[in-house]
């Protein structure tokens, strides 16, 4: 569509160079002294449509219309009509060309127009009048040169800067893509973390309130006062995670830091483990995400445990070092039936995304003493 209106606004601008130059010769505008000069004929009207069919198509073939446009002049003054107004055409094809092709052609083009109007002049007034045209000539060619080609460039930079928007605009949606798929992995990774802890804990209770509930009624008490706190903690962190879902602002992360690290130990013993905690060097406030990142790690290291391990003890090495955290939790049940269990989840994979994403380094892997070790190192910035 929009290049058929482009044919049509050309075609258009044809017929009123060819009406302008017929009329303006007509009625004698601009005349040109022209010993026993022709009347207007069928060649001038011809000679008028071949300048327009060169104007119409300039923009497909500029240099040929520009070379037609050219030649006009020579021919209209060697018939000989009457008239200077059919110089301004070959200036239209000269814009067109610098506009279109930029400055080298624009300048050949302004070079070529230039001596085809001084030739085609002094075919009728002679050397004695050529030298006060060739001024008013050079000049008028010149700025139609010039015109075109900062017309080109404002078209090239126009483009440019219209490329330039459409590929931020990509590469701002293509973020905001990659931004909301990383919040959802985010969100899911802290949904299997809450629920897998959670729903373990509430399993091993259950059991164990069924086991005694006719024998020790107040053992099984106590195993759903610990359901109970479990539930209610987690549908407290399953807020705050599906908080997130509903603001357009990142939520903070569910509560779940190393403070509370005791609460989680409990509800291991709970559950029938005996936990071991050596915490090795200065406790030191950590960054946010390091803080999380960590507890979460421990949290579902001992929700591995107690869904697959069958151990009875678990040791947690807490490590302030320098420039970096570190945490292991070993376990003394069956590694091979830990690992094989284990792999066959996204506990693994989401133990290993926290810590990737912080640059740390984890393993999970069979301990060659026996048991099942799992060990995250995440960098913590050196303060001074």
């Amino acid at each position: 569509m929009r290049e058929a209106t482009r044919v049509v606004a050309d075609a258009a601008g044809g017929v009123c160079v060819a009406a302008v130059l017929l009329v303006a010769t007509a009625a004698g505008i601009a005349p040109l002294a022209v010993t026993d000069p022709r009347p207007l004929d069928a060649g001038a009207v011809a000679l008028a449509l071949v300048a327009a069919a060169a104007v119409a198509v300039r923009r497909r073939h500029p240099v040929a219309a520009l070379v037609v446009l050219n030649a006009v002049p020579v021919v209209w003054f060697l018939a000989p009509y009457a008239g200077r107004v059919v110089t301004l055409a070959p200036l239209i094809g000269c814009y067109t060309l610098a506009s279109l092709r930029g400055w080298r052609w624009g300048l050949a083009g302004a070079v070529v127009t230039a001596l085809a109007q001084i030739v085609a002049i002094r075919l009728v007034l002679g050397d004695t009048a050529t030298v006060g045209v060739v001024p008013d000539t050079v000049l008028s060619v010149a700025t139609a040169g010039s015109a075109g080609t900062a017309v080109g460039y404002y078209r090239a930079l126009l483009a440019a800067t219209r490329a330039q928007l459409a590929r931020e605009t990509r590469s701002r949606e293509e973020r905001a893509r990659r931004h909301a798929l990383e919040e959802r992995l985010r969100i899911a990774r802290e949904l299997h973390d809450v629920l897998g802890h959670t729903m373990a804990t509430i399993s091993v209770q259950a059991g164990v309130g069924l086991h005694v509930v006719d024998q020790r009624p107040g053992h099984a008490r106590e195993a759903l006062t610990t359901i109970k706190k479990i539930c209610d903690e987690g549908l407290t962190d399953i807020k705050a995670i599906l908080g997130a879902l509903r603001s357009d602002a990142q939520a903070e992360a569910p509560g779940g830091r190393l403070d509370r690290l005791p609460e989680l130990i409990g509800t291991a013993e709970a559950a029938g483990l005996q936990v071991e905690l050596d915490v090795v060097g200065d406790p030191r406030p950590v960054p946010a995400a390091v803080d999380l990142a960590a507890y979460r790690i421990l949290q579902e290291a001992l929700t591995n445990v107690v869904r697959h391990a069958g151990a009875t003890t678990v040791r947690i090495v807490l490590a302030h070092e320098p420039e970096r955290l570190r945490v292991q939790v070993r376990d003394d049940g069956t590694a091979r039936h830990t690992a094989d269990e284990v792999r066959s989840g996204h506990g693994i994979d989401g133990m290993r995304e926290r810590a990737h994403a912080l640059s740390g380094r984890f393993s999970a892997q069979a301990h060659p003493d026996g048991g099942f070790e799992v060990r995250a190192e995440l960098p913590v910035p050196a303060t001074g």
